[in-house]
């Protein structure tokens, strides 16, 4: 039998879905911390924020701003990137941000990307890895990559590298890696980087994405112990983003509607980016998974494996070395 998304919508199944997952949306809107309510001050320090263009990252960028930071967005449209360059200057006052163009898919992007960095700035105190997609359609990078592998993963992955003898050298510096509680859904295999082995349905290649992106950064963290470099993974809640605009029209109408009532707001979803990157109480942690909410929970059970954490680190560091 042929199966239309006509039937599952009309399903009296998709309904209680619905309220059910609106319900949990709904419960972790509000965090526990308060950026507003955090008077630490980034005065003299250099942060960059991927993805800063809109959502997300926009509002993880804008709160850095108006903490006097330095701040590089890093992003892959100029237009809409100097539309949010505008902006956070404006609403923050301080002119000190900067745009730069990545593509985290093109590995190409990524290093002409951290060369410019490492040839204009002396110091680097954060770094949030925050780029990403999710439905993106089947494909193959030029680099012979799954396309949302490169985009969500090998990308930060590399650009994170690449970056990491400047972070080490500014430390005390932090590296937040935006996941997803999705994450949990995802699994292993090193045959998807290159789409073997892939099922296209729903969210599921962004699953294993996510997961991978929480396996490396624990991973790293070990790798980083004594440099003075943290490194934390963390899920921003169910938001109000464009993280859908690759999906069917339907389910991004049906996305945007149940949003309204029940999802976070972009600026609510970056709070929990901004308590890795700044919080006093998160100094010196390094290696762990916070919820939306800010509060520390265990990730998958892959994530926590060091075994599967090395394997991550190598094989990565070989794909990335070679192409």
């Amino acid at each position: 039998m042929r199966w239309e998304i006509t039937d599952f919508i009309s399903h009296p199944l998709w309904m209680v879905c619905t309220l059910v997952l609106a319900a949990v949306a709904r419960a972790q809107r509000r965090g526990r911390w308060d950026p507003r309510a955090c008077p630490v001050r980034l005065t003299g320090k250099t942060a960059i924020v991927t993805g800063a263009n809109t959502g997300i990252g926009k509002f993880i960028a804008l709160d850095f701003a108006c903490r006097g930071a330095r701040v590089i967005l890093a992003c892959r449209s100029e237009a809409r990137g100097m539309a949010a360059l505008r902006e956070i200057r404006q609403r923050s006052g301080n002119q000190n941000v900067h745009l730069r163009i990545i593509d985290t898919s093109s590995l190409e992007s990524v290093r002409k990307f951290a060369a410019q960095i490492l040839e204009e700035e002396k110091q680097l105190h954060i770094l949030v890895n925050n780029a990403g997609a999710s439905g993106l359609p089947k494909g193959i990078t030029a680099d012979g990559l799954e396309v949302s592998f490169a985009t969500n993963h090998i990308g930060p992955f590399l650009l994170t590298n690449l970056l990491l003898d400047l972070l080490k050298k500014s430390a005390p510096a932090r590296i937040v890696n935006v996941s997803s509680s999705n994450h949990k859904r995802g699994k292993v295999d090193f045959s998807h980087f290159h789409g073997e082995n892939l099922t296209y349905m729903m969210d599921t290649v962004y699953n294993h994405t996510k997961l991978h992106n929480v396996i490396w950064t624990n991973a790293l963290a070990l790798k980083l112990q004594g440099t003075g470099v943290t490194a934390n993974s963390l899920h921003p809640g169910v938001v109000m983003t464009e993280v859908m605009r690759h999906y069917n029209w339907i389910f991004r109408l049906i996305f945007n509607i149940v949003g309204l009532f029940f999802f976070k707001s972009a600026e609510e979803g970056a709070v929990s980016s901004i308590y890795c990157a700044v919080a006093e109480e998160t100094e010196g942690i390094s290696g762990k998974y916070f919820d939306s909410d800010c509060s520390l929970v265990l990730p998958a059970p892959e994530a926590r494996d060091p075994a599967i954490g090395s394997k991550e680190f190598e094989y990565c560091e070989r794909l990335t070395a070679k192409l």
